[in-house]
C-alpha cells in the first residue's frame, strides 16, 4: 500500500505538467472548405498572421518555382506554403523554409459554402468559387483551386 500515494502523486503531476503544456500551447483555430482542398489557420491567438493553404492548385507548381528560385537565382529560396495573411499588411505568398506552427495544436472546422467565420481581425468566406479572406483594414486574400489573389 505504500506504493498507492507514490503513484497517485506521480499521477496528479502528469495531468497538472499536461494542462501547463495545453495552457502555453494552446489550439489554433481555423477553417476549412467543404471539399477539404482549403484550410486557413490563425497562426497566434488571439491575434496573429492566417495562413491558407491548399491540397491541389492549378498554380502550385508556377509558385513553387517562383519561391525555390526567387528572381531568377535556380535553388536560392524555399518552398511554397500557401498564402499569408498579416493582421495589418497586404496578402502575400508564403515562402518558407519549414513549418510555421505544430500541426497537432491546428483545431479546422469545415466553413460550409455560403457561410463565413470570423476570429479576431480575421473574416473568411467561403463559396464554391473558393474562400475570401479579410482583414478590419481591407487586406485579404482569395484562393481557390484555380486561381489566387491578394490585395
Amino acid at each position: 500500500m505504500p506504493r498507492r500515494p507514490v503513484l497517485l502523486a506521480l499521477t496528479a503531476a502528469v495531468v497538472l505538467a499536461a494542462a501547463g503544456t495545453a495552457a502555453a500551447n494552446p489550439p489554433l483555430p481555423g477553417l476549412r472548405s467543404p471539399s477539404g482542398n482549403i484550410r486557413c489557420l490563425l497562426l497566434s491567438v488571439p491575434t496573429g498572421n492566417l495562413l491558407c493553404s491548399l491540397d491541389h492548385a492549378g498554380y502550385a507548381a508556377q509558385l513553387q518555382n517562383r519561391c525555390l528560385n526567387p528572381g531568377g537565382r535556380k535553388g536560392a529560396g524555399v518552398d511554397w506554403h500557401g498564402f499569408l495573411l498579416p493582421t495589418t499588411r497586404t496578402g502575400e505568398i508564403n515562402c518558407s523554409g519549414g513549418a510555421l506552427y505544430d500541426p497537432a495544436r491546428a483545431r479546422y472546422v469545415t466553413l460550409a459554402y455560403g457561410t463565413t467565420w470570423r476570429r479576431g481581425v480575421f473574416t473568411c468566406t467561403s463559396r464554391r468559387a473558393g474562400v475570401t479572406c479579410r482583414t478590419a483594414k481591407g487586406h485579404g486574400i482569395f484562393v481557390s483551386r484555380g486561381s489566387w489573389l491578394t490585395w
